[in-house]
């Protein structure tokens, strides 16, 4: 893939992000009014697996499409997911890779199978986690349109 043929693809992954953000920051507002129990309404319910969801497509685009085809076009080399988040830290794309990595962690609990019990937890921490995640996208994607000519 050529060099424009990279800029065009951050171009629509930058697109992406900001969509999966936008939807994001609406399931984190609705949500932060709530708080998680296990008593929680069926739409209470929803509203945080939503949030969720949505918490983890918007952890995909950042970290395994945006971040990863930033550090291609500027030509580093990172080639595990750890690196990359250092990487990123390092040249100012993220504030932290220590939280972008504990959002990994977050995505991947999210994917995988948990017990009802520890839904109230998993709720707990997206909702923690989030504002972190909205940060780091932000601060992504104004480095990526500063270093990068769209």
């Amino acid at each position: 893939m050529n060099e424009q043929s990279l800029r065009a693809l951050l171009a629509g992954e930058l697109e992406n992000l900001a969509r999966a953000t936008s939807s994001l920051e609406k399931s984190f507002v609705k949500c932060s009014r709530l708080k998680p129990s296990p008593r929680q309404s069926f739409e209470e319910e929803e509203s945080f697996d939503a949030l969720t969801s949505k918490f983890a497509r918007c952890s995909d685009i950042l970290t395994q499409k945006v971040l990863k085809t930033l550090v291609f076009l500027l030509r580093e080399d990172a080639p595990t997911f750890i690196d990359r988040m250092n990487l990123c830290e390092k040249l100012g794309a993220i504030p932290s890779a220590k939280s972008l990595i504990e959002i990994r962690d977050l995505r991947n609990t999210i994917a995988h199978e948990y017990t009802v019990d520890d839904l109230m937890d998993l709720y707990a921490e997206t909702l923690s986690l989030s504002s972190e995640l909205l940060g780091a996208a932000k601060a992504a994607e104004a480095f990526a349109r500063s270093r990068i000519s769209l």
